[in-house]
């Protein structure tokens, strides 16, 4: 039996969207926390901010709270792209197909994920280099960044999702990463009422050309699709991102500058992140260590990028991640997220 046919089997015996126990099986040898379709895990800088070790680049540019992050997907195995540079099992994702009668309602996902989540902290109580307040605190999170693995728009009941998590007491931010395959979910969470803090498009390729090398998509139109929500990031009423991942000798050249630019200029993002592939998890099978940038690098380009940006300025840099943060002067808002203003200093 392929991996397919037991997935669908297992679908169709439970009437339910459930990770085949095969890529499952995986996941949680990897340190993930699952349920049905949904997955959690705790990440390299949320694990590092519980002993004072560092704190996630999204707090040095926006704020957020790293320890009190919890990273997930409802579609941990479910995307229509495979992009050579995730670091996801792209290898076993199973369908492009989630039923909504089929999906877990979205009290019954952030529920257990937070279980699940709970069960990933719990050993670091026993760390005599973690700060306990720090991972008491932990448990109950004020950002949830929708992203992880499979692409989170796919899934049906998104805006009832996003709207769970804004009405939880603690929650201060949501971020929302999607490859912008599903453009009229972007629409609906717009129309619903059901818009993130912060939606992060990724942007990986100057041209169709490009696209189709980096992305490896499934769907034939994948290009307008993605030109569809380039557009929706111009036009929706909350914070939006260009995250640019640079691949060394794939979409890297100073030739591609001005294309980039150009879609930019499209999506008129409030910020921009271009940062260096990174050689980690599953990519390491499609890629060479050789492929990702070094910091200097990422600068260089960024200098020139924003040279034929003439509406950005550099905000400010990760050096460990490999990324600098643009932020667009003409469609401005604070870089900090509101809520977060006593953490700028932590």
């Amino acid at each position: 039996m392929s991996c397919s046919d037991e997935y669908i089997s297992h679908v169709q015996s439970e009437n339910l969207v459930k990770i085949s126990p095969l890529a499952a099986s995986k996941l949680r040898r990897a340190k993930y926390g699952i349920y049905n379709h949904s997955a959690v895990e705790l990440c390299h800088w949320t694990k590092k901010s519980f002993t004072g070790e560092g704190t996630c680049y999204k707090h040095k540019f926006y704020g957020i709270s790293t320890h009190r992050c919890m990273e997930f997907t409802p579609t941990a195995m479910n995307c229509e792209n495979r992009c050579i540079y995730c670091w996801r099992p792209t290898e076993f994702y199973d369908t492009l197909q989630m039923p909504e009668n089929l999906v877990d309602e979205p009290e019954s996902i952030v529920n257990n994920l937070l279980r699940e989540r709970k069960k990933l902290i719990v050993g670091y109580f026993g760390n005599k280099r973690a700060h306990r307040e720090k991972v008491e605190e932990s448990i109950l999170p004020q950002h949830y960044a929708i992203s992880l693995s499979g692409e989170p728009s796919m899934y049906p009941k998104l805006p009832q999702l996003i709207r769970y998590l804004k009405g939880l007491a603690a929650t201060k931010s949501i971020f929302l990463v999607t490859n912008g395959q599903e453009p009229d979910m972007l629409y609906r969470l717009a129309e619903e009422d059901s818009l993130p803090t912060q939606i992060y498009l990724s942007t990986n390729a100057p041209s169709r050309r490009i696209f189709h090398i980096v992305n490896r998509p499934k769907y034939a139109d994948a290009w307008e699709r993605w030109k569809k929500s380039l557009f929706f990031l111009s036009q929706v009423d909350t914070r939006t991102v260009i995250r640019i991942t640079l691949i060394r000798g794939v979409n890297d050249s100073l030739n591609f500058i001005q294309d980039f630019a150009n879609l930019i200029a499209e999506g008129n993002p409030h910020f921009i992140e271009l940062k260096s592939y990174m050689h980690i998890g599953m990519s390491t099978l499609r890629l060479e260590a050789s492929h990702m940038l070094e910091m200097p690098e990422i600068r260089s380009y960024a200098k020139a990028l924003c040279g034929v940006l003439p509406n950005f300025s550099i905000m400010d840099e990760s050096e460990i991640s490999r990324i600098v943060v643009f932020q667009n002067n003409k469609r401005s808002v604070s870089r900090w997220i509101p809520g977060y203003e006593n953490n700028l200093l932590s």
